[in-house]
């Protein structure tokens, strides 16, 4: 089974990609460069494709990159929708770490 996109790794690949930048993007997303550049690395490594051409700490989209970053944008996109979504329901707030959702999560 292939493995689902990690959120966070895409959320670093669309602030890089807009930066251009391993330092920048490490400071907008209030972590280290070296946390950036294992993100980067590994989202390649799970893609199989390199994402982005590295000139030191500088950074430049490949095909395979400007490709993904079009539908990355519009997955983020829909995350943020979805939470705003919820938070305009009147419902509580309920648990899922207990029942039948723990077992799925491998808890």
């Amino acid at each position: 089974m292939k493995r689902i996109l990690d959120s966070r790794k895409l959320l670093a690949f669309v602030t890089l990609a807009h930066c251009g930048s391993f330092t920048q993007t490490a400071r907008e997303l209030f972590i280290t460069q070296s946390a950036i550049s294992h993100a980067i690395k590994s989202l390649e490594q799970d893609l199989e494709c390199r994402l982005f051409d590295r000139f030191g700490r500088k950074a430049r989209l490949t095909p395979a990159g400007r490709h993904l970053l079009e539908h990355a944008q519009r997955i983020l996109e829909e995350m943020q929708l979805a939470r705003a979504g919820l938070k305009t329901l009147d419902q509580p707030v309920t648990s899922v770490n207990s029942g039948p959702w723990q077992a799925v999560a491998g808890a």
